[in-house]
């Protein structure tokens, strides 16, 4: 048997974090059992799906190299296959026409109903010509049974048990002829032969209903799979006030996407031996079911971080000054056409930074000075460094770089240290004074680097500033 998996999105809203972990652990699995891997934009509802959120799904996962081998499928093309079976359901009297109005519904519900009565069930014909008279379009309600039990055979969480008595004849075809969830999901899933479901645990509420239409429609179960929650540092449910959850987002400031897959496998999933880093091979080699955990996952920023650097510190200096470029052209301190010798010399900043970047993003605090002419000083590190007394030292600096005919690293930090120690200054006090001026900043590269990388026109200028 083939296997076949599929990622179903919904599209109203970013492809967020625990999106992709699902998308990633299907993924996974496909490749692992050398299967299928479906895309499948579950669009119904019509009122918040949007094609910007499309395009952030299908772009968020080319990005992150999680490509499909069929699809992507939209439901809202395939009406017609649903109406064949709520047609076939209809006829064989396992489900039936409801003329409950929404706002029938609402007030029943303002009454303390938890769930459908089943008033319509069992209907005279000419109760529904009534009802059509006065103008009233029919959802398609599935019979569930009332008594009991719906059991699910969960492939993480093993047996669990539903009572029937709790579920209520619920809607498999809206009024307007558009499919719910729990119905859609069902035939689309049969029609694609998939073999097994591997979604959150969000949608275990879910699986009874879906297994009465399996069930009504005579169709063989797949093996289903829930996977646990995601949740903040706080231990509720990820969401934006936990930070950026987009996975937009963290391409926009520049993570890559190996690290990004890499720490969302571990997300509910590990190897007995708990090792961290692992390569795309060794991941698909190694992913199972039988290694994802029943207890929720905490979705830590901090640990992705971390990951994210160590990925950089093993990058290819080239390949990193790429990223950076693409970044900086991007928030517009770059020019759209970069010739070799600027080229060259990005690189060395890049390589001056070093170790400090965790993310790409970060070469604006570390390194933003040089690409802007315009600077802002930090005010606790004015208000330290840049005291009346200290602008003596700056003055003769500023000459003594003037006159340099070599500007370069080794002659800029003989002149400094010489003034420094003609001032009686420590270099604690001097050299971070000039770093402030040249940088706004207490922290950055190493100075005599900078102030080579920076060059003698913007040294002089911004000393001359400052004065």
């Amino acid at each position: 048997m083939e296997v076949r998996v599929r990622f179903a999105p919904s599209p109203t809203g970013y492809l967020h974090i625990g999106g992709v972990r699902t998308a990633l652990f299907n993924w996974l699995f496909a490749r692992h059992h050398k299967g299928k891997f479906i895309l499948r934009i579950e669009d119904t509802d019509r009122k918040r799906s949007t094609k910007e959120s499309i395009a952030d799904i299908l772009e968020s996962m080319k990005w992150l190299g999680l490509e499909w081998d069929e699809g992507p499928y939209f439901q809202m093309e395939r009406l017609d296959i649903y109406k064949k079976y709520g047609d076939r359901l209809l006829e064989e009297e396992k489900a039936y026409l409801c003329y409950c109005t929404p706002e029938e519904l609402k007030e029943r519900r303002r009454k303390g109903a938890y769930k459908y009565d089943g008033r319509c069930r069992n209907l005279t014909e000419e109760q529904k010509r009534e009802y059509t008279k006065q103008g009233r379009k029919p959802a398609l309600r599935l019979k569930s049974p009332t008594t009991g039990k719906t059991i699910l055979n969960d492939l993480i969480r093993g047996k669990i048990e539903f009572e029937n008595k709790v579920l209520d004849d619920f809607v498999l075809l809206k009024s307007d002829g558009v499919p719910t969830y729990n119905f859609a999901c069902i035939i689309d899933d049969v029609l694609m032969k998939i073999t097994h479901v591997i979604r959150g645990e969000d949608h275990l509420p879910n699986t009874p209903r879906q297994i009465l239409v399996y069930q009504a429609l005579g169709f063989n179960l797949p093996e289903f799979a829930h996977l646990p929650m995601i949740l903040g540092d706080d231990h509720t449910p990820l969401s934006k006030r936990h930070g950026a959850v987009a996975v937009s987002q963290y391409r926009e400031i520049g993570y890559l996407p190996q690290a990004l897959i890499n720490y969302l496998a571990l997300l509910g999933w590990g190897t007995p031996e708990s090792k961290q880093f692992f390569t795309q091979e060794e991941l698909i080699e190694r992913f199972s079911l039988e290694h994802v955990s029943r207890n929720p996952a905490v979705f830590d920023p901090k640990k992705l971080e971390w990951m994210n650097g160590h990925y950089l510190k093993s990058s290819d200096p080239e390949e990193i000054t790429d990223l950076v470029i693409d970044y900086l052209k991007k928030k517009k301190l770059l020019p759209e056409e970069i010739d070799p010798e600027k080229r060259e010399w990005i690189e060395r900043i890049v390589r001056a930074v070093g170790d400090r970047l965790k993310y790409i993003g970060q070469i604006i605090d570390y390194a933003g000075f040089f690409f802007t002419e315009k600077i802002t000083l930090d005010k606790k590190a004015k208000e330290k460094f840049l005291k009346k007394e200290i602008k003596p030292f700056l003055k003769e600096v500023k000459e003594k770089l003037s006159e340099l005919e070599q500007f370069k690293e080794k002659e800029i930090e003989e002149t400094i240290r010489k003034e420094l120690e003609v001032f009686k200054l420590k270099p604690k006090i001097g050299a971070q004074a000039i770093r402030v001026v040249l940088t706004g900043q207490t922290i950055s590269p190493p100075l005599f680097e900078i102030i080579e990388l920076l060059g003698k026109e913007k040294t002089i200028k911004r000393l001359e500033k400052i004065l």
